[in-house]
């Protein structure tokens, strides 16, 4: 096949919207969208169950403290220790490297940790005593009352931005070419999303309807973690098995990736450390900018979740396979609404609008639906003779409203947010899309999550109190500040993405 029909644009009509994939692209295209899907059906179940965990032992309150001083912290120690593997390890090994790790824990959890858990946690009573002694400190002890929860919570959070963010995301960038990307990177979100689908009815049916399964005397939450860490580790290995397999078949002919279009140097070179990578970000305004979406992205999202779970643990008053149900239901429903819109509309937008304008619906989204959340909640009061009219309570109204508000949000994240993000670091070289995206997206997003943490975990110290409604007006501000901040961020972007765009094109032209 010639370089001419590569480049020729043959799609019209109904194939253009919904497939505008070649077919000799597809050896290249399904492989990638298979490893998204693991990945992501492994992320929800994982973003699920430890929500469970946590918040009906522990409250919606420990997420602040678990984000702010220990995943952000772990966050840091897996980029280091991400970049001394890139320097030890070839690109291909790094993955497995890291994959393996979290299979085998998660595998553990399931099947060691949790059933000997009552050798592990220490007595309710010393725990309580600590609280008693050192009030302000309480969220701290919550964190080793529950310390196999809390590190569940840190490792599934560190999954989310190491294997979506960075190990994929890094990947496809080095092998998806420039002109491919407005075609393959709005339906990588459409298909990967397909694992929302896949992985919320999987996370209610064992969280829920196991519960009419088990024998008498077995506990219903121990068998849907060995059914849930059972699934994890098997999607990890497939996830495995389909980037070995691209080595092997895709990325050794010419027709679908070639090192020199990717802008590998044919000479290697030595690869910077993790200083001399941040040394890159502070020098490159573009990754600047591109790490302050992920963390408005990250501060913004998080305020609202925070209150939302809460009101969820209170509907389910600390039944954990009901949380998880409705955990799986979000799931589900993010799935369907991101591949019936995304395929509709996703990869429309990306391909005919500009990249300021597709960037800016997520913020304008997120602005507006986490404000609706917000004011609904603050004005509970007001609102309860109005539900009982429609026999219901305010706690269940906020909980659905919350759940469909979240599912926008997150759908709109994974249609425009992540491929704008990522076709944002195509034209940059090499070395920032490596060693730079590495830093901008874990540390980044970690920072984001952490900082909306650093928020609501301040403000219950500061009020000394568990409760995260009594600190919802002042998140409420702090959320209205950073959605604002993140539109003129994405502003200043869209100069530097275009222009950059338009330099790269120039050099692909030239080949």
């Amino acid at each position: 096949m010639s370089t001419t029909d590569i480049k020729a644009p043959e799609f019209t009509g109904l194939r253009a919207r919904l497939w505008p994939i070649h077919n000799y692209e597809l050896k290249k295209f399904i492989p990638l969208g298979i490893i998204m899907f693991c990945l992501l059906f492994n992320y929800t179940v994982l973003r699920d169950t430890k929500d469970a965990l946590v918040v009906n032992s522990a409250g919606a309150g420990a997420i602040t403290f678990l984000k702010l001083y220990c995943v952000t912290p772990a966050a840091v120690l897996f980029v280091i220790l991400y970049a001394k593997l890139t320097n030890a390890l070839s690109r291909e090994n790094v993955f497995y490297a890291v994959v393996t790790p979290f299979l085998v824990f998660f595998a553990a959890f399931g099947f060691i940790i949790y059933p000997n858990l009552h050798l592990l946690h220490p007595s309710i009573e010393s725990i309580q005593a600590l609280q008693a002694a050192y009030p302000y400190l309480s969220g701290f002890f919550d964190i080793y009352a529950y310390w196999a929860f809390s590190l569940f919570y840190v490792l599934a959070e560190i999954w989310g931005s190491a294997m979506i963010a960075l190990m994929f995301w890094q990947f496809a960038n080095h092998v998806v070419r420039l002109r491919e990307s407005k075609r393959f990177y709005g339906l990588f979100a459409v298909l990967g999303n397909a694992a929302l689908v896949v992985s919320g009815p999987t996370v209610m049916f064992c969280s829920e309807n196991i519960k009419h399964m088990v024998s008498p005397g077995t506990d219903p939450w121990q068998v849907t973690l060995y059914l849930l860490m059972s699934s994890v580790v098997v999607l990890g290995l497939v996830a495995m098995y389909a980037y070995r397999w691209m080595h092997n078949n895709v990325l050794n002919d010419k027709l679908y990736f070639d090192p020199a279009e990717s802008g590998v140097p044919k000479k290697k070179k030595e690869k910077p450390g993790l200083w001399e990578s941040c040394k890159i970000i502070a020098k490159s305004p573009e990754l600047g900018l591109i790490a302050l979406l992920i963390m408005a992205y990250g501060v913004t999202i998080n305020l609202v979740e925070v209150q939302w779970k809460n009101q969820l643990s209170l509907f389910c008053s600390g039944d954990k396979g009901l949380f998880n149900y409705y955990m799986g239901s979000l799931s589900t429903a993010t799935g369907v609404f991101t591949i019936l819109f995304g395929l509709i509309f996703g990869a429309n937008i990306l391909r005919k609008v500009s990249w300021a304008k597709a960037a800016s619906i997520t913020p304008i989204a997120i602005l507006i639906g986490g404000s609706a959340f917000f004011c609904f909640i603050l004005a509970e009061g007001l609102m309860e003779p109005f539900l009982q009219f429609f026999n219901t309570h305010s706690v269940a109204a906020a909980m659905f409203i919350g759940l469909g508000i979240v599912v926008i949000s997150k759908s709109v994240k994974y249609i425009l947010f992540d491929p704008t993000k990522e076709m944002a670091y195509i034209p940059l070289d090499e070395e920032l899309k490596t060693k730079g995206k590495a830093a901008v997206d874990v540390i980044g997003g970690r920072a984001g999550k952490a900082g909306g943490a650093a928020v609501q975990n301040w403000l219950l110290i500061g009020f000394a109190t568990k409760d995260v409604m009594a600190i919802a007006p002042i998140t409420f501000a702090v959320f209205a500040v950073i959605a604002v901040a993140w539109l003129y961020a994405v502003k200043a972007l869209s100069v530097k993405v275009t222009a950059a765009t338009a330099k790269r094109k120039l050099a692909d032209d030239k080949l």
